[in-house]
């Protein structure tokens, strides 16, 4: 198989989706590779290490996606790629099409195949290629809040953590999933007060067993949410329906009450974020204020750290990469269900039931279009 890797060309996007590791991996099962030139430069990983792993150095992007029979990416396709797009292809990247529908309707009218990372499951009905990216995120949440809870960013001057004879800051983190419990891991080894919001029991019991008595655990009632966050200085929203739009859990009547200069950093937002004031932003400028209240809804926090998230997601797509090489499609989705639940559009259907929901359109399951 021809497999391609375009520069990613979001804002301030430095990924990269495949490593050299994998690029040789390909390679020597006879498939043929070619990166665009300087794809890895972000991630600090350059064009002769590719070539030294079997790949082909290509100067622009028109000619990957012209040969290319699997396109491999990290963000989704912005509208100037989704137009070089054909029947017949693969795409495998991020999607996040829940809150996305002229993406979703480009990708339909292409006749691509189109799987998402972030729908793709495991035996344990987790999601296997979303973990890595919202462990980075997670973990990145509270050294956000810090930052831009200094007066000069715009916050209410005071430090996340505890200072001898003076109180922490109090952070909220909304979801117990990777996302939430790898911020509020962060958050307590930063030295704030931790409070953590969940909806179904099961995340409950797996949050208090990992953190115990170190945090506050809640369950995430409409009136228990808006009065966590309007106590709190930071409030993290790692809210998650696998596929689909993120609930709205911040009213914006609970912005207007929440404390001038508090932080909401909404790590949601590639779902369309869960505070109804929320709107995408980018790393180069990654905030805004609504009543008072500083909003951080990076849509691509990973790509700040670039190195680290190229190597965790690469280690998490390799083997379907390879398995999409190795028997094409549809042979690697019948043989696989939880590849097969990373499939979202197919010949102008949408096959990934939340998408269709959220989006209102009609839904084909994905077995269907197997046959």
């Amino acid at each position: 198989m021809f497999i391609g890797v375009p520069k990613e060309i979001k804002t301030d996007e430095y990924r990269v989706s495949l490593t050299p590791e994998t690029v040789k991996a390909l390679s020597a099962r006879g498939n043929r590779v070619a990166v665009e030139t300087m794809a890895g430069a972000g991630a600090g990983i350059t064009d002769e290490e590719y070539i030294a792993a079997g790949a082909e150095i290509i100067a622009d992007a028109d000619q990957i996606f012209q040969r290319a029979e699997l396109i491999v990416k990290v963000k989704e396709p912005l509208a100037s790629e989704r137009k070089r797009l054909r029947p017949g292809q693969i795409l495998f990247t991020y999607l996040h099409l829940a809150p996305d529908a002229q993406q979703s309707q480009d990708l339909m009218a292409s006749g691509v195949t189109a799987l998402a990372y972030e729908t793709v499951t495991d035996a344990a009905r987790k999601l296997p290629l979303l973990a890595p990216m919202s462990r980075v995120a997670g973990s990145m949440a509270p050294q956000v809040a810090a930052h831009f809870l200094q007066r000069p960013q715009g916050g209410r001057g005071i430090l996340l953590g505890r200072i001898e004879g003076l109180p922490a800051a109090e952070v909220v983190i909304l979801g117990g999933g990777v996302v939430g419990s790898s911020a509020a891991e962060m958050a307590i080894g930063m030295g704030a007060n931790v409070s953590v919001a969940v909806h179904s029991a099961e995340t409950m019991r797996h949050v208090s067993q990992l953190f115990g008595k170190r945090i506050r655990l809640v369950t995430a009632d409409a009136g228990e949410v808006e009065d966590l966050c309007t106590a709190a200085d930071v409030v993290i929203g790692a809210a998650l329906v696998a596929g689909g739009t993120a609930p709205k859990l911040i009213s914006g009547r609970t912005v207007a009450a929440m404390k001038p200069g508090s932080v909401i950093v909404d790590v949601s937002i590639d779902q369309g974020g869960c505070a109804e004031t929320s709107r995408p932003t980018t790393h180069s400028q990654p905030t805004f204020v609504v009543d008072g209240v500083v909003h951080y809804c990076v849509a691509n926090m990973p790509g700040a750290v670039p190195r680290t998230s190229t190597f965790a997601l690469d280690n998490a797509t390799r083997p379907f990469v390879l398995a999409l090489a190795d028997k094409g499609f549809p042979r690697a989705l019948i043989d696989d269900p939880h590849l097969r639940n990373g499939l979202n559009v197919h010949d102008g259907k949408i096959t990934c039931r939340a998408v269709a929901d959220a989006l209102r359109l009609p839904f084909t399951a994905a077995i269907d279009v197997l046959k």
